[in-house]
């Protein structure tokens, strides 16, 4: 029930230590402010990596051979194994149920890329059609690669927008021809990829005519998948797991490898982001440790001055019992001053970082740091710990106030 004498009386005392009720304001409201603000930037962090992660398809798996490190079934270490088309075929067949998207490739890591009078020093990679939606790469100009493509050895090439720039300049490059590593290729598309230039700065072929061109038989140099998607991120890892362990189980038994040597390596994109987000997650939670700290030390500093309220209010306590009041209602009285002073500083902290953010977020440009922001939940957590920490820092004080005795409060000077 709301009860105006109360309030009145509330309104007084704060108005009678104008200085010590804002000096004590001041700390709840910068505790709530560094939480939020702390929470804030947690977020930012989470954004920036969920960004990184979109910039390649879901669920990337990626197979690749190394030298094996010990011996088996009389084979000696240190052999270089080779992966083929047969390996990529093998693995396709047996996993087509659960493969979304699929390709070979061969990669040269250096090239030179020449048109006209203009060259570059190039990676270039023999490709299948799925690799565009692997690296999550988007066509400018003209198409990618497609199965005739492949069928036919024909000698196409897509080229990044940064190998565009620097040898096109500003001219058509659509239809025109460019020499890798002196063979002729066609240039039927120009790409981007929002991971940057670094990706940019490739040629894709047909791994078919790029095999065939520059001799290398049915070597590859590693495959790529990307499996199909789970309702939840959990089943997501658990599959990409397994897939990625058994794939390699059977390119080991091919190959003849130990089945604990790790010539036959992988990554495994969906286990990287889990490191990523454990990480992040550290991170949060030790930013709620500081600001629930913060805003600790702020609460000790309002439970202090509400004991020397208590203490500057004895007689009048004391009055109050010898006149009847309950101890509740002292307990009330002391409470609700408490949790005032607590809530309106806590509210100022709030808005006020909550305004930071929304003026600084957009500005900060990063690349794992995007968006800072609190959502609602967040917010009306820190709501409850406010109410909460009122309560706290008035509770102590008022059960003091409340087992006052009139006789000795009467007494005190």
């Amino acid at each position: 029930m709301f009860n105006i004498e109360r309030w009145q009386e509330i309104f007084e005392a704060i108005a009678k230590n104008k200085l010590r009720t804002f000096l004590t304001g001041i700390s709840v409201a910068s505790g709530i402010f560094i939480l939020v603000i702390l929470l804030g930037a947690g977020k930012g962090l989470q954004n920036g990596i969920e960004k990184q992660f979109e910039n390649d398809a879901e669920g990337i798996i990626e197979v690749w051979a190394n030298t094996t490190t010990k011996e088996y079934k009389g084979l000696n270490a240190g052999r270089q194994i080779q992966l083929r088309n047969s390996d990529y075929e093998l693995s396709v067949k047996k996993y087509s149920e659960e493969i979304d998207k699929k390709s070979s490739s061969r990669n040269t890591w250096g090239g030179i890329v020449t048109y006209g009078k203009e060259s570059g020093n190039y990676q270039f990679r023999g490709v299948s059609p799925d690799y565009l939606d692997i690296e999550n790469a988007t066509i400018k100009e003209g198409r990618f690669l497609n199965n005739n493509d492949l069928e036919k050895n024909e000698k196409v090439a897509v080229i990044g927008l940064k190998v565009k720039q620097d040898l096109f300049k500003e001219t058509e490059a659509i239809g025109k021809y460019i020499l890798v590593n002196n063979v002729n290729f066609k240039v039927i598309g120009v790409f981007t990829d929002p991971s940057g230039e670094r990706e940019e700065s490739r040629v894709y072929m047909p791994v078919t005519t790029n095999q065939r061109a520059f001799g290398a038989g049915d070597k590859i140099s590693g495959m790529l998948f990307v499996l199909n998607k789970k309702n939840n991120y959990d089943e997501a890892l658990a599959q990409s797991r397994k897939f990625t362990q058994e794939v390699k189980t059977l390119l080991k038994s091919k190959n003849i490898i130990a089945p604990d040597d790790n010539a036959i390596d992988g990554y495994n994109s969906v286990e990287e982001a889990k490191q990523f987000y454990d990480l992040n997650l550290y991170i949060r939670l030790f930013f709620w440790w500081v600001g629930i700290c913060t805003i600790i030390a702020g609460v000790v500093g309002v439970s202090n001055i509400m004991l020397i309220i208590v203490k500057e209010r004895t007689k009048e306590i004391g009055i109050r019992k010898a006149l009847g009041a309950s101890p509740f209602s002292i307990i009330s009285m002391i409470l609700h001053e408490s949790i005032f002073i607590t809530t309106i500083a806590g509210f100022v902290g709030l808005l006020a970082s909550l305004l930071l953010l929304e003026i600084v977020g957009p500005m900060v440009q990063s690349e794992y740091f995007r968006n800072p922001e609190v959502d609602f939940s967040v917010a009306l957590t820190t709501l409850v710990l406010l109410v909460f920490a009122g309560a706290m820092a008035g509770f102590f004080p008022a059960y003091r106030a409340a087992k006052i005795k009139p006789i000795v409060a009467l007494r005190d000077e």
